[in-house]
């Protein structure tokens, strides 16, 4: 082997490692936007597989009764299986947006008069008595 042959060899190394090191960097988190736009696009996903899936049961259908129609000596069906049902049109809804309290975000101190995630209302928790 020439040195110059070790000599690429070695860079060629250092930079497929150097790259795998970019490639695995941590991305920053996505943008309540682009989450909630990646959330769409599952839902419209799996929405899209069901849709395949309901065109393949009809299709199959077909299928077999047109093969029990044309062949005399086809068995009729005996335990009919589950009938296809339509997912019906695309409708996504997307999740609530958590309150400001429930989310784990707190008042300031100065304006806080009961803690945050209580169900007793400030104004009955001001005027109740303390024991």
């Amino acid at each position: 082997m020439t040195h110059t042959s070790f000599a690429k060899k070695t860079l060629l190394a250092l930079c497929a490692t150097g790259f795998c090191a970019l490639a695995s960097a941590k991305l920053p988190p996505p943008t309540p936007e682009a989450a909630a736009k990646a959330a769409e696009t599952a839902a419209r996903a799996a929405w899209a597989g069901k849709v395949d899936n309901y065109k393949l049961c009809l299709s199959q259908d077909r299928v077999a009764a047109h093969y029990r129609k044309t062949t005399p000596s086809a068995k009729p069906a005996t335990a009919a299986g589950a009938a296809c049902t339509d997912p019906g049109p695309f409708a996504y809804t997307p999740p609530a947006a958590k309150p400001i309290e429930a989310a784990g975000a707190h008042s300031p101190p100065g304006t806080a008069s009961s803690p945050p995630n209580t169900t007793v209302p400030a104004a009955a928790a001001a005027s109740a008595p303390k024991s």
